[in-house]
């Protein structure tokens, strides 16, 4: 585990395009870490709260803490320079230099789909969620989703049942199960599954963190699923996120009368493609 990985990963102000693009140009971390700052302003990548949070010392200190913490906790890190960084996410326009990994880390390159939805959701969102995750994961698909309660949560737990993977991004660092209610999940999708991060340990689930979280969730899919979204929804940011990477968007139709389900049936307006079975989405993966 690599220090300089570590410190570069913590800079969390600086986009990861950013870092990105300093990569390109430095090679690695360490040869950023040892710039100065007039190397830094003449980088041509950088403004100056970047520079500053580059130079920052504190940024700088106790890193060993955090290896230590991860090698107690088997937390794997996986960088964009290893041969094992997910082929999906790398070709995405800005994809995080580092991945953080509890669970099976050799799940990440297989096939995969996102499903998505409200936290608030309706039975018949929690049934169909359960449903669709159980019978997909049954044809050897793993299921991603975000850990969020609600149709995330189902998807989850479908998967489980059916005793195949399912993989969770999560918006904090693996130190912090988010939501508190969900632990249990997330210790049950470690053992066949993964929960992944781009944010290092200690990192709270921040607001900000999410809408970047659900860049990875498709990503890393080959598709998504909607289940159940409201007309002005977060899932929206994944599924803008999955029409930007070239992934096929699928939405179960819902009750008209049902606010949960105005979003999902207006994307089927717009073209996501209406599935009722499982084999609607598996003619596609096949």
């Amino acid at each position: 585990m690599n220090k300089y990985w570590i410190w570069f990963s913590k800079l969390n102000a600086i986009s990861a395009k950013t870092k990105n693009d300093l990569l390109k140009k430095y090679k690695n971390p360490e040869r950023i870490w040892n710039l100065t700052e007039k190397e830094l302003q003449n980088s041509k990548v950088l403004k100056k709260n970047d520079i500053e949070l580059i130079l920052n010392k504190k940024c700088r200190e106790n890193l060993e803490k955090y290896m230590d913490y991860m090698n107690k906790n088997n937390i794997k890190m996986i960088t964009i320079q290893d041969e094992k960084y997910p082929k999906n996410l790398r070709n995405i326009f800005d994809p995080p230099v580092v991945l953080y990994v509890k669970g099976n880390s050799q799940l990440l390159n297989n096939k995969s789909i996102a499903i998505i939805g409200t936290r608030k959701c309706s039975n018949y969102g929690r049934i169909v969620a359960k449903k669709f995750a159980y019978n997909l994961s049954k044809h050897n698909i793993n299921i991603i989703s975000g850990l969020a309660m609600g149709i995330d949560t189902y998807s989850h737990i479908g998967a489980i049942e059916a005793g195949k993977v399912t993989i969770a991004v999560v918006g904090s660092g693996l130190d912090i199960v988010y939501p508190e209610e969900n632990k249990t999940i997330f210790q049950k999708i470690i053992e066949n599954g993964a929960v992944i991060s781009e944010y290092i340990v200690g990192t709270k689930p921040e607001k900000t963190n999410f809408p970047a979280r659900n860049r990875i969730i498709s990503a890393l899919s080959n598709g998504v699923l909607v289940v159940e979204a409201a007309k002005k929804s977060g899932t929206f940011i994944t599924v803008d996120f999955a029409l930007e990477q070239g992934k096929n968007v699928y939405a179960i139709p819902g009750n008209i009368n049902n606010s949960m389900s105005l979003g999902t049936n207006e994307l089927i307006k717009q073209g996501a493609k209406l599935v009722t079975t499982e084999s609607d989405i598996l003619e596609d993966f096949s």
